[in-house]
């Protein structure tokens, strides 16, 4: 878990204060280190955005915080398990935390508003007739290992629309099969939809304590003020 504890040191304000001031100190202490909490959430989401190209609402809502109380100062901001897990080597570095066995490479598939497989594409490409997993020499030599789409025709058919637009070409070729599926490979030779790789490094940072420690530096006295005169006025 990604978190970091936001508690005080008030013993030095206490001794400056009046008997009904100190009464005071440890709900408005409480309350302090809640608002202050509450900006460094705030702040860290920011910083997600800042960070990342279209972040999913699910990352960016994963940052939470666990309040403090009187008895117990101590406000924790954190990041919520699943999303820590893949955060967590833009803190500290190393790669990139895989959801499955491999780097997904998409090269031919519909991508969400984030850049990012849909949930269940997989499953569904697996399922399809035409596609296959597994890896294919290149006429380079290389191997790569993928998703792949056969080509829907072989021989003559092939060869047919070569040099028109995919567009056109596709036309042509349901004239000829009117039963050709919507998304149909009508390449003339395999496509490849997703590549698998290996975890890459990581190369940004999130700086999240560094982040959250200014914040605590530059507003608690500030937030602590506020909340010690509010109470000491509404105090019985």
């Amino acid at each position: 878990m990604i978190g970091m504890n936001i508690k005080v040191d008030s013993k030095a304000i206490e001794r400056e204060l009046d008997a009904l001031a100190r009464k005071q100190i440890p709900f408005a202490r409480a309350q302090a280190i809640n608002a202050v909490a509450e900006q460094v959430r705030q702040a860290e989401q920011k910083n997600i955005k800042d960070t990342f190209r279209q972040p999913t609402p699910f990352t960016i809502n994963s940052v939470a915080v666990k309040k403090a109380t009187k008895s117990n100062p101590v406000a924790i901001v954190y990041v919520k398990p699943i999303a820590a897990k893949y955060l967590l080597p833009y803190e500290t570095g190393g790669t990139h935390q895989l959801a499955s066995r491999a780097l997904l490479n998409p090269k031919n598939v519909r991508l969400n508003r984030y850049g990012q497989l849909p949930r269940g594409t997989l499953a569904k490409l697996k399922s399809t007739p035409d596609v296959f997993v597994g890896a294919v020499k290149t006429k380079s030599g290389q191997i790569v290992n993928g998703i792949w789409q056969r080509p829907f025709l072989r021989g003559r058919d092939a060869q047919l629309g070569a040099g028109m637009s995919v567009r056109r070409r596709n036309k042509l070729l349901r004239g000829a099969h009117p039963n050709m599926p919507k998304n149909a490979n009508t390449t003339g030779h395999l496509k490849l939809l997703v590549r698998f790789g290996d975890a890459l490094p990581v190369n940004k940072r999130l700086g999240w304590g560094r982040l959250a420690k200014t914040i605590v530096r530059q507003h608690f006295n500030a937030e602590l003020s506020k909340a010690l005169q509010k109470a000491i006025s509404t105090a019985k």
